[in-house]
């Protein structure tokens, strides 16, 4: 802050004081802490006084990062680890399926794939960064929970503000590892007080997690556009354990794939997409998560299903969006090689903010391109896309917002057409898959899929995305059809019913 001059130091403080102004205007919870700081932050402004803005600013840092720094505590942490793997596995294997005979694995629920060995191992020779595609606010502890039965160690990661709004689930949070991340602040300081915490903790050997898309899917689609703030933290930080000159300064980027059969706040997200799409809100604070016995019947209704979540590792990628040799040997020798795209003759790191961001943009177009591939086909993902193809070739348009207002009697699908046009779907997706663009993880044949998709879609929400009555199958809430149809847009246009 000190080293910043005086014009570019208060345009700064200036861009803090009026985001901060704006944000609390249309806070329903007012603090009286932060409108004292602002306030004497707005005299500081109005003097010449370099050191009183200085003192000024950093009471205002000193605030942001008192709210954001986590607390974890290894104790919480081993107790969490004997105590929450069995309350949570005990939802997910709480009851038997009738649909079980389509996959014996032993993880019927949670299913975890990847290379969990070369990740271990790096884990043990470098700072990892776990950068998983978001669909629900439910996909922390899942991942907690993933990393727990993967063998790897516990990831710090940063949490939306409103999450801890519940005493007691954020009293566990803090202690597990999470720090908030408060996305209705928008000035570029708290910014910077972000990118630094993430920067800190990756230099200090805490491996981290991020939602690079920054909020959850709204669409339910696979994220193909970035947020790079936090991402590019990893590239600051192995820059400056170079300069340090650790014996460990290698960051590695591990890109991670949920797919998850229903999500429990569906309804609100693709409502939220469609009311706003180009303008997404940037937070939602009244969804499904937020009543806790919301969340306990999708819990007890949908957590016990087999194979409901999969969470894939995909292949790890440095810093500058390269990927990582599995070989040891060869894993050293391009540590020592990819030195000198950041450092001069000397081995001494050059700054270079542009070229940072160039290294930046190619590891998030890598990690973009590498969700597809660890995704997994999922039943009511397949039977959405069917259900929603149907609807278009039904009305002669692709508009969404014609699409979800087709009335009733126009929804409903002859069984036997309904089946051929999944018969082709799922040909297509397995050759997709075979491939290796993505994964399937389907029953043998379409009427099987079609048969657990109906079940599944009747689990949880009030309304069914897809429904069997008598001979036909029913869109029943075309919206919900869109959100799960979604998640399969990265096989488009490969995909024709």
């Amino acid at each position: 802050m000190a080293a910043k001059p005086d014009a570019e130091l208060a345009a700064l403080l200036e861009d803090a004081l009026y985001n901060e102004r704006k944000r609390l205007e249309k806070s329903k919870d007012e603090s009286k802490a932060e409108h004292e700081v602002l306030e004497r932050l707005a005299r500081a402004l109005v003097t010449d006084d370099r050191h009183g803005r200085i003192d000024a600013a950093c009471e205002l840092v000193g605030m942001w990062a008192d709210e954001i720094h986590g607390r974890f505590e290894p104790k919480m942490y081993r107790f969490a680890t004997r105590v929450l793997p069995r309350a949570l596995t005990g939802l997910l294997s709480s009851k038997p399926s009738r649909f079980r005979d389509w996959d014996l694995s032993p993880d019927r629920r949670l299913k975890i794939h990847g290379d969990l060995d070369l990740l271990r191992q790096l884990c043990k020779e470098s700072t990892l960064i776990l950068v998983p595609t978001h669909l629900s606010n439910l996909d922390s502890p899942l991942i907690g929970l993933a990393l727990h039965q993967a063998g790897l160690p516990p990831f710090v990661y940063g949490a939306g503000l409103n999450l801890f709004s519940n005493a007691i689930m954020g009293f566990f949070m803090h202690r597990l590892g999470a720090y908030t991340v408060d996305r209705t602040k928008q000035s570029l300081l708290y910014k910077d007080v972000l990118k630094d915490y993430s920067v800190r903790c990756l230099t200090t050997r805490h491996h981290s997690l991020f939602f690079p898309g920054g909020t959850r899917a709204r669409s339910g689609a696979v994220e193909t556009k970035l947020k790079k703030g936090l991402l590019g933290t990893g590239l600051v930080a192995w820059q400056e354990m170079l300069e340090a000159k650790r014996p460990d300064p290698d960051v590695y980027v591990v890109p991670l794939t949920l797919s998850s059969t229903l999500v429990l706040e569906a309804a609100t997200l693709i409502d939220d997409h469609l009311a706003e799409l180009g303008k997404q809100r940037y937070i939602i604070t009244d969804d499904e998560f937020a009543e806790a016995r919301m969340v306990a019947s999708f819990g007890r209704r949908v957590l016990d299903l087999d194979a409901s979540i999969v969470a894939h590792f995909g292949d790890p990628l440095d810093t500058l969006g390269n990927p990582v040799s599995k070989d040891p040997i060869e894993r050293h020798a391009q540590a020592i090689e990819r030195r000198r795209y950041v450092c001069d003759r000397d081995g001494l790191v050059q700054r270079d903010e542009q070229r940072d961001h160039m290294y930046t943009d190619r590891l998030a177009g890598e990690i973009a391109a590498a969700f597809p591939r660890g995704a997994h086909v999922l039943p009511t993902h397949i039977v959405a896309w069917v259900g929603w193809r149907s609807l278009e070739l039904r009305t002669n348009s692709r508009d969404p917002f014609r699409l979800v207002r087709v009335p009733p009697e126009a929804r409903r699908i002859p069984r036997a057409k309904f089946l051929e046009r999944l018969g082709k779907v799922m040909e297509q997706v397995l050759v997709g898959a075979g491939a290796g663009r993505w994964h399937v993880d389907l029953p043998p044949s379409p009427s099987s899929v079609l048969d657990v998709a109906i079940d599944r879609f009747a689990r949880f929400h009030k309304t069914r995305a897809v429904a069997a009555v008598g001979d036909d199958i029913v869109v029943e809430d075309p919206k919900l059809c869109m959100y799960y149809r979604n998640r399969l847009l990265f096989a488009n246009p490969e995909l024709n019913a």
